[in-house]
């Protein structure tokens, strides 16, 4: 990311921050949680509210390596798919940013993790879902007090500030970055170069160098298609001697689902 893309993440997020703050602290009562709290497992927060508005959430390997997750909304159920090729980070931030297109946004989509790469869209949903999933995960009140308990830790080293900051609230290290400068943090008045190129390697190096937890910057491929076509078999199983159901309508079910699960994976 350049100097000038993050210059104008930071005009959006001022421009819309009061009204972002609405919509977090609304998200906060959707749940039951007050908003100076900090969600620390968001998918055990995420799941039960992804489905009291009618998706299921459902993890699974992607060949695509830049896409983050991916939404479909059918008559009756929706569903979010998360793309578990990606590091553990990426994957947190992906869920905060669908939280806010299922709740806020009512076009269909699909998501990229922008903060995987460099291909930042700049597109005003994205911008205003990535301005709510950094809200979210990292709270204002909290992550002022961790910056400046991780800044004197890191004696004044903003590389290593961010990266501690990273490594606890299990973020991205761009959208830790984009935070710190939403929030206008000591030592953070004027962009820099330095800290905007980071690479994969030196931070995973000062992960290991700092005592950190580097698993975080891995994918965890996590796969829940095998648990998901045994219920729906289950299911339809149940329907099908109810007659309900065809049994050719089950298996074909089945077989467009093992279709699709093989295209997102791109397998031959």
């Amino acid at each position: 990311m350049d100097v000038k893309r993050l210059r104008n993440i930071i005009e959006y997020s001022n421009a819309k921050r009061v009204d972002m703050e609405t919509k977090v602290k609304n998200f906060y009562s959707f749940v039951g949680m007050g908003s100076d709290k900090e969600v620390l497992n968001i998918m055990q927060i995420a799941r039960p509210a992804f489905e009291e508005k009618g998706y299921l959430v459902l993890e699974l390997p992607f060949a695509d390596g830049e896409l983050g997750a991916l939404c479909y909304k059918g008559d009756a159920l929706g569903y979010i798919v998360l793309n578990t090729s990606l590091p553990k980070v990426n994957v947190n931030f992906a869920i905060c940013h669908e939280l806010y297109h299922v709740f806020y946004q009512k076009s269909e989509f699909r998501t990229k993790v922008e903060f995987a790469d460099e291909d930042y869209t700049g597109k005003e949903e994205e911008l205003a879902a990535n301005l709510f999933a950094g809200m979210l995960l990292m709270p204002e009140a909290g992550f002022r007090f961790m910056y400046r308990k991780f800044r004197e830790e890191s004696m004044g080293d903003g590389r290593d500030t961010v990266i501690r900051l990273m490594n606890y609230y299990q973020a991205p290290y761009m959208a830790v970055l984009i935070r710190c400068y939403e929030l206008g943090m000591p030592g953070t008045g004027s962009i820099s170069e330095e800290l905007l190129q980071m690479g994969r390697e030196y931070i995973r190096q000062r992960f290991i160098d700092l005592w950190l937890d580097d698993s975080i910057l891995d994918a965890t491929g996590k796969d829940d298609f095998l648990r998901l076509k045994a219920a729906v078999a289950e299911f339809g199983n149940k329907y099908v001697g109810a007659s309900y159901l065809e049994r050719r309508t089950l298996q074909k079910v089945l077989h467009n689902m093992q279709v699709l699960y093989t295209e997102i994976k791109g397998e031959q």
